[in-house]
């Protein structure tokens, strides 16, 4: 019997609405939902193949528990039992720091991975907490956080509205989009150049993105902050800065513009490969424009100024009073955010709470940096600063540790030990973190380790455990994560379209019996195995955070449902399981939500199943001051640590680099390491090669479709070379998410055409001092041809 369901395409970040063909339990096809409220029918090729993807035959079914040396196929049951038998007995010797928790990029395409993974931190009590954001956005959190006062307070470009806009570092056309969740992003640039805009895009690759571009800047890669600091400097030096409403909410103008007094056009040319007469045009066009939006991504994120070039960003949309204001950059407002709190002053945001055990790098937004995982587990230090118990990290708002699930207390001298196990959910760091080599061996020494991982990859080959959920069309989706970015205020949920297979379990189960498995009483003693006769429930997890999340509601003074009681709105909350009754409870509590009764005409759960389609909540809005979390209330142009970074971009005008520099690439068909076992995904210009530009290539013998050996202070690879005119002289560029030559992973086709990993020329070492992301872009690297 042949049906149709809708889904909401969860492999990018531009969210798009798709109708399945479905034969049985089996999708078929894929095309674009017409009728969805945001994305209009546009699908990209990555969620045509959806189907593919669902139905990959090396896809796990059932879990892997590791046995004599081997992993081998086994029940739930026995998995749940081994990873609380391999994680409780090291937590109770050696105290939660012992255990380190890495988070991939898919739990924010996930339901299960918006939900779960705070409560998971929680119940651990750890705070060696790796993330992939450390690779990729970190930076942007920084600067929001040290702007604002709300790490995830991310303004995003008016797209559909703005009359200007000017790209750094961003590929949209190919990534769909990023830190900004925009349907047919393509289209969207198309329709600002018909409607007379302007598009200027600032990058050191001629990307498909810059071939839309009005201006294309090709940039020296790593010099962003510079470029961005001297167009500022030129705002200021020709009275171009026009605040307007925003005047009343921003302190530090004036300290900003004696900051930035080093960084004129003429200074910064050299370093950038920029002329000042370029710099000083992209300053007037932005300040003439009747309004305008500075958007920067991944490129201008993962390099050695990133957080300072993210800060410059909004220091631009502000001094050009873009920031807040239709057309310009402004604050989306998702259905499950927290209920608005009155403006105000807030707590502000710290950095370097707590520190890395070896190496001593500061945390940001409650994360350690991914590229110190390695040295983590294999470097011993006597004395080391590993936290003493009770450090739990349970993300505000997305749930909290489960009733009684303290941290176990630490043995004196816990803290000199490395990490000891390691619960990595959907992350595949061998091939994403820097220097994969160093991070296989470590991985391959942990006394214990689970995977919650759909493959058998470069990472998850090392596990003890490993817990695969079922493919995406047999889970729910919802966007948490990607509607607080997104350039049109909606809401959607779709159920599973196809039911789960006799044997699968929900990945919202398996998540919330994992929590269970790993949790240790305060006193440090084991509970009762999750998932044996007269175990916990798995449903328990829900209903803790839904009691916790009701308690604090009810204090507090803004809520509205204050001073009601929790158990009575408990009984008013509806859904088919534990993880709709959450996002029930969040809609009903949210902007947009009916409050339980007090805004009769608000959202719920029931409302939006009524819609499946969706519901559009409008175009953003202006929302200034009510989302600043600030000290002052206001936003802070010029916070101490940007200021105290400043010294080291003003060292960096004197770089030249000599030689070769490396910049990464993405593809349209393919998203991290994720789909290169799609065989609709691979081939074509979806391929690894080294984009080297011709004049490099004629310098150094290098012939089109050679082997060439790139080395790196991390490692070197051995790539076929593409001699291209899109990147500059100067540059090389690889793509990332390749390297799929690694024994004992379960990736038949992605074998078949491995690539190279571009990570392992990295050594790590190499980090953006504020926010601890890796630096991946910008990196000098040598070049020879192989015979």
């Amino acid at each position: 019997m042949t049906r149709t369901a809708l889904r909401i395409c969860p492999l990018c970040e531009a969210t798009c609405g798709l109708t399945l063909t479905v034969e049985g339990s089996r999708v078929t096809a894929a095309r674009g939902d017409r009728d969805d409220v945001f994305s209009r029918g546009f699908i990209c090729p990555k969620g045509a193949s959806f189907g593919a993807l669902d139905a990959d035959p090396d896809r796990l079914r059932v879990p892997l528990v590791r046995r004599g040396g081997e992993l081998r196929e086994a029940s739930w049951e026995e998995a749940f039992a081994a990873v609380a038998d391999g994680i409780r007995p090291l937590v109770e010797r050696y105290g939660p720091g012992a255990v380190g928790v890495v988070l991939g990029n898919p739990n924010v395409h996930t339901v299960a991975g918006a939900l779960y993974p705070p409560v998971l931190i929680g119940a651990l009590g750890t705070r060696a907490v790796f993330t992939a954001s450390t690779l990729d956005q970190m930076p942007k959190h920084v600067s929001s956080g040290l702007l604002f006062g709300d790490a995830n307070a991310i303004p995003v470009p008016d797209l559909d509205r703005t009359d200007h806009l000017l790209l750094i570092g961003a590929n949209p056309v190919e990534s769909n989009g990023s830190l900004c969740t925009a349907p047919d992003f393509p289209g969207r640039l198309k329709a600002l150049r018909a409607r007379g805009g302007t598009l200027t895009v600032i990058d050191p690759r001629r990307t498909r993105t810059a071939k839309l571009a009005d201006r294309h800047v090709a940039i020296r890669p790593g010099t962003d902050a510079l470029l961005l600091a001297a167009v500022a400097h030129v705002l200021f030096e020709e009275g171009l800065t026009d605040l307007g409403a925003l005047a009343a909410h921003v302190e530090g103008v004036d300290e900003l513009r004696a900051a930035l007094r080093d960084f004129t056009p003429e200074s910064v040319a050299p370093a950038c490969d920029v002329d000042a007469a370029t710099t000083r045009s992209l300053a007037r066009e932005l300040a003439a424009a009747p309004t305008a939006a500075v958007y920067a991504r991944i490129g201008s994120c993962t390099v050695a100024h990133g957080t300072l070039a993210s800060w410059l960003v909004d220091v631009l949309n502000v001094l050009t009073g873009n920031l807040d204001r239709p057309g310009g950059a402004l604050f989306p407002q998702a259905a499950t955010d927290k209920t608005p709190r009155p403006a105000g002053p807030g707590r502000g945001f710290a950095l370097g709470r707590w520190r890395s055990r070896v190496s001593g790098h500061p945390e940001a937004k409650g994360e350690l940096p991914l590229a110190a995982l390695a040295e983590e587990i294999d470097t011993g230090v006597a004395g080391g600063g590993v936290p003493a118990a009770g450090a739990g990290t349970a993300a505000a708002g997305s749930g909290t540790p489960v009733a009684g699930a303290g941290t176990a207390a630490a043995p004196a001298g816990a803290e000199a030990h490395p990490l000891r196990a390691l619960v990595a959910v959907a992350a595949n760091p061998v091939l994403s973190a820097p220097d994969g080599d160093r991070l296989d061996k470590a991985l391959a020494s942990l006394d214990f380790m689970v995977s919650v991982d759909p493959y058998l990859n470069e990472t998850s080959r090392h596990a003890h455990v490993v817990l695969p959920p079922p493919p995406p069309a047999q889970s729910p989706h919802h966007d948490f994560a990607f509607n607080t970015l997104a350039v049109r205020n909606q809401v959607r949920y779709t159920r599973p379209a196809v039911p789960l297979e006799p044997g699968r379990m929900a990945e919202t189960e398996i998540m919330a019996r994992l929590i269970l498995a790993v949790t240790v009483t305060g006193t440090g003693t084991a509970t009762a195995t999750a998932t044996g006769p007269g175990g916990t429930d798995p449903a328990a997890v829900d209903d803790t955070v839904i009691g916790q999340t009701l308690r604090r509601a009810v204090r507090e003074p803004h809520s509205p449902v204050h001073g009601r009681d929790p158990g009575e709105l408990t009984a008013l909350l509806t859904g088919a399981d534990g993880p709709e009754r959450r996002l029930d409870l969040m809609l009903r509590l949210g902007p947009y939500g009916d409050g339980f009764g007090a805004r009769p005409d608000g959202l719920t759960l029931d409302k939006l199943l009524a819609h499946p389609h969706g519901i559009d909540l409008g175009p953003l809005r202006p929302r200034l001051p009510q989302p600043l979390k600030t000290r002052s209330g206001k936003v802070e142009l010029l916070p101490g640590p940007i200021a105290a970074d400043l010294p080291r971009l003003r060292r960096a005008l004197a770089d030249r680099p000599a030689g070769l520099v490396l910049v990464g690439r993405r593809h349209l068909r393919s998203n991290n390491s994720w789909m290169h076992n799609i065989p609709a995904l691979t081939g074509g210009s979806n391929r690894c090669t080294l984009h080297l530009h011709p004049e490099d290539a004629a310098r150094l013998g290098v012939r089109d479709g050679a082997a060439v050996r790139v080395k790196g202070a991390g490692g070197e690879v051995t790539v076929p070379a593409e001699v291209t005119d899109s990147v500059r002289p100067g540059v090389v560029s690889l793509p990332h998410g390749w390297g799929h030559d690694r024994p004992g992973t379960r990736l038949s086709h992605a074998a078949t055409d491995p690539g190279v990993n571009v990570n392992q020329l990295l050594d790590g070492s190499l980090l953006d001092p504020l926010s601890g992301n890796a630096v991946l872009n910008g990196v000098p690297v040598t070049l020879t041809p192989t015979p």
